[in-house]
């Protein structure tokens, strides 16, 4: 198990929390289609700035026609994720709507291991895959209990 990697996607699942809680404050005050267009728009630009400032990341764009139709598909789904994180949060919480989202996204995950789905490594599948799936929806359903 690479260390360095695994803390790399603990701290982008702490930004998460954070990043959707910005992302609400903003929608509540622009509106949640606003809000989700302005985040993109200012994303956007700074990952140009990085590239502009790097000198790096020009060189596969002639590669764009040899990527799967069906990777393009995770713009659209950014978009999704970040509209419905502004809608969900001011209404649910930060902590319960990432208990969901936590949920969700480890359900999912276990299924593209275990199918290799989009491209991913295979991992086999096996039971204890599912007893921690059921641990995890136990615990949070203990802390979805108001």
């Amino acid at each position: 198990m690479n260390w360095l990697y695994l803390g790399l996607a603990a701290l982008s699942g702490a930004a998460m929390a954070i990043e959707g809680s910005m992302n609400a404050a903003m929608g509540k005050v622009l509106g949640v289609m606003e809000s989700t267009l302005l985040v993109h728009l200012i994303g956007t630009v700074v990952v140009l700035a990085i590239m502009l400032f790097l000198g790096t990341g020009w060189a596969s764009w002639h590669k764009m026609g040899e990527v799967p139709w069906w990777a393009y598909l995770g713009g659209i789904l950014s978009v999704v994720i970040i509209y419905a994180l502004v809608l969900a949060m001011p209404k649910v919480g930060v902590a319960n709507a990432t208990t969901a989202i936590i949920v969700a996204q480890i359900s999912m995950a276990v299924v593209v291991d275990s199918l290799g789905l989009f491209g991913m490594n295979r991992h086999s599948f096996n039971y204890y895959d599912l007893l921690g799936i059921a641990l995890l929806v136990v615990g949070a359903r203990i802390l979805l209990i108001e």
